[in-house]
């Protein structure tokens, strides 16, 4: 007999309480997405400042193995974004917001194409594709606003989506189940 790994989606007490705590979380974030903003940027940049450390050290580790050259310039180019985002956190938060738009409004046109060419859900798309591109229009229009706002914006409502998938489907879980006794 052998036994097969089945992923389901469940829901205990403590996928409850967590998701209610991450509902209360993205709320608090949407209610100043200007602060949600600042955090972060402030998170971001320190990830990417200690990520880059770490590959660079990694590397140094690794010196006389195969790939230790490509690591140590991609530890020193994270390093050096890092450190830039620390020292300038609105040109990291400007810059960020700008790639943002820019990939919104890619998207955009490219699910409104989609919608034309789609045999099932043009309207889902075509709807999708448009929200999209509104919202990178208005980012590369007025950056100076969005990057005050958006990525607050989108921090607290994706958290606030979590919470609510969390509190009402669970997470995903993986199990053993037995399966039929393989043929002879």
């Amino acid at each position: 007999m052998t036994s097969t790994v089945v992923v389901e989606r469940r829901r205990t007490g403590l996928d409850v309480v967590l998701g209610l705590v991450l509902i209360v979380a993205g709320l608090v974030l949407l209610g100043d997405v200007a602060v949600a903003t600042k955090i972060s940027i402030w998170f971001i940049a320190w990830m990417t400042l200690i990520s880059g450390i770490l590959l660079l050290l990694g590397a140094l580790l690794r010196i006389r193995s195969g790939g230790a050259i490509w690591a140590a310039v991609g530890g020193a180019i994270l390093t050096a974004i890092g450190l830039f985002m620390i020292r300038n956190p609105t040109i990291g938060a400007l810059t960020l917001t700008l790639l943002a738009g820019a990939l919104f409004f890619t998207g955009g046109i490219v699910r409104i194409v989609m919608a034309f060419q789609a045999e099932r859900y043009k309207a889902l798309l075509a709807i999708g594709g448009l929200v999209s591109l509104a919202l990178g229009v208005w980012v590369l229009v007025d950056p100076e606003a969005a990057t005050e706002k958006l990525l607050g914006l989108l921090l607290g409502i994706q958290i606030l989506v979590e919470g609510l998938t969390m509190a009402t489907l669970g997470r995903l879980r993986v199990r053993k189940a037995a399966s039929e006794p393989a043929p002879a």
